[in-house]
């Protein structure tokens, strides 16, 4: 059936529409499933808290309903992630969370899930998946409708075909000719009749993982039920991979964040939230904005893996940074971010340094390595016969680069993390400790980053303007760089040199970054950064030799 005829069939939004009044609406939001479909994204946390945009699934759909709505959300796979994020992004809605027993294997369906959230649902509601976002106007459930979108690939996705309106029946995936796609975005208003298909279901199979809204739906048609199809353009599914990337393309986020997929960043209007897998980092990244101060965007509000800040207003530095620029910014950083410190003695400080960069060092590529199931060999690199990582890093001096004053440090101080306001400079994702301190760390570590930033920024990465080619032991890796970073750079170095500071340190420390990042990020980007990490400590190593002729 041509498109136009099917538009044709459903009445106005508008006439499911009540009269604006003080009565609440109910949603129902499943949380529970582990998000199977959405690979390592689900690995550290809840499939709804998967960012698209600036925000996260769960965010759209909230945002989508009026401010009294009552919203009935299952728990499970990482449910505490999804009580906290809502704690600390929307205190004020009215929400009852109910914990899924049952939620990965046998009998973990969705109408299981649905069923645990069975009594407080004794009334008219509307179910929202939580991996569908919609932009338009939600229709009240004062009927029994389905929301549809027109689409040739059934295969992925549940169906129903519809005459005069009106849906005739509910297809599993694969049906030939649907009418529409069903996006699982239901209202219920015969919610009696459901609960009681639902519990028939459930009871004739309850280890059967598949049975899902669309069986309720279908057995309640079955009786003589009457469910409108409505049109829903756009829709996005955010549940699998190959979707998920359609929906960030179409829902841009013009701030260039890498993905990882144990933390994440959700950027919202007069405030900022992140997200840790990890308990410990979450919570010294806050004791670290204490102990920054003013140089960070004061904290609003903490869970155990989240936190919220104020929203910085201004400019990314990556964007506006110039060469004629540049030198004040560096001047602001040496007065303002590196201030001596003393949180533990010098001999210790030196051993905190040493296992930072060594035995760190070590540990991360040793990950690597075997995760990406490499052997580590001699390369070929862009033509240069560059030795094993391991001969590489016997010869750097993890001595002399732990033999450093002990300072005040940002942890991440690269451009991409700065913002230029009217005033002056505010930092952004401050590293939570600098080998277990809180206010003492090494600048040289900070400088190596910013050097490296000037070389690989998030932009670049994320619009694939780079190359990492390997066949056996030949590799070849390049990176596109803006003309001006090149030139920033080169003011960064002159810098150091200027103000009595060892510039080997950073020639050094910046392919050693390179390195341990690389088991952090995805194909191809942790291949590059690995090879291209171990070119570039090829070549200073090479540079201290000829320093050390020259010297002798």
């Amino acid at each position: 059936m041509p498109t136009e005829r099917l538009v044709d069939y459903f009445p106005p939004c508008n006439t499911f529409f009540m009269p604006k009044q003080k009565q609440e609406l109910t949603v129902l939001i499943t949380t529970s499933g582990i998000g199977s479909k959405l690979g390592e994204l689900t690995t550290y946390t809840n499939k709804a808290l998967v960012k698209i945009g600036r925000k996260p699934a769960l965010s759209y759909i909230i945002e989508s309903y009026p401010k009294n709505t009552h919203f009935v959300i299952t728990l499970g796979h990482f449910g505490e992630h999804v009580k906290e994020f809502i704690s600390l992004v929307y205190p004020n809605i009215s929400v009852t969370f109910v914990p899924v027993k049952t939620y990965s294997g046998k009998g973990s369906s969705l109408a299981h899930s649905m069923l645990s959230a069975k009594k407080h649902l004794q009334k008219p509601f509307i179910y929202h998946a939580s991996d569908t976002i919609v932009h338009q106007k939600i229709p009240l459930p004062i009927k029994n409708w389905a929301g549809g979108y027109v689409s040739e690939n059934s295969s992925q996705y549940a169906s129903f075909t519809i005459a005069d309106g009106v849906i005739q029946y509910f297809s599993e995936k694969g049906n030939l000719n649907p009418d529409y796609l069903h996006i699982g975005l239901v209202g219920i208003f015969d919610y009696k009749l459901f609960w009681k298909c639902a519990i028939d279901l459930y009871a004739a199979n309850p280890e059967d993982e598949s049975l899902s809204d669309v069986d309720i739906l279908q057995q309640m048609l079955e009786r003589d039920t009457v469910f409108t199809g409505i049109e829903f353009n756009p829709w996005y599914d955010v549940g699998n991979v190959d979707s998920l990337n359609a929906a960030r393309e179409a829902i841009h986020d013009s701030f260039h964040i890498l993905d990882k997929p144990s933390e994440s960043i959700y950027l919202f209007k007069t405030s900022v939230v992140k997200f840790f897998s990890d308990t410990l980092i979450a919570k010294n990244r806050v004791r670290r904005a204490r102990a920054l101060g003013s140089l960070v965007p004061p904290i609003e509000g903490s869970t155990a893996h989240f936190y919220k800040y104020k929203y910085a207003k201004g400019d990314l530095l990556a964007s506006v940074i110039t060469p004629a620029t540049f030198p004040h910014f560096l001047n602001w950083a040496f007065s303002n971010v590196w201030k001596p410190e003393k949180e533990v003695s010098a001999k210790r400080f030196q051993d905190i340094c040493y296992d930072f960069y060594y035995t760190k060092t070590i540990k991360r590529t040793q990950e690597f390595l075997k995760t990406r199931n490499i052997k580590d060999s001699t390369n070929i690199i862009n033509g240069e016969t560059v030795p094993s990582l391991a001969a590489l890093l016997k010869k750097v001096d993890f001595d002399w680069l732990a033999d450093t004053q002990q300072t005040s440090f940002h942890g991440d101080f690269i451009p991409d993390n700065i913002i230029k306001t009217a005033k002056g400079y505010t930092l952004l994702d401050w590293r939570q400790d600098f080998g277990g301190l809180i206010r003492g760390g090494d600048m040289y570590y900070d400088l190596a980053k910013l050097n490296h930033n000037l070389v690989i920024n998030h932009e670049m990465i994320n619009y694939g303007h780079f190359n990492i080619d390997r066949h056996k032991n030949v590799v070849t890796c390049d990176i596109f760089r803006s003309e001006r970073l090149v030139e920033c750079q080169e003011i960064l170095k002159q810098y150091i040199i200027e103000r009595g500071l060892d510039i080997r340190k950073i020639d050094i420390l910046t392919p050693i970054l390179w390195l341990n990042m690389s088991p952090l990020h995805s194909h191809p980007y942790d291949l590059f950064l690995y090879y291209f990490g171990k070119l570039q400590l090829f070549r200073a190593l090479n540079n201290e030799k000829h320093h050390a002729k020259e010297g002798s």
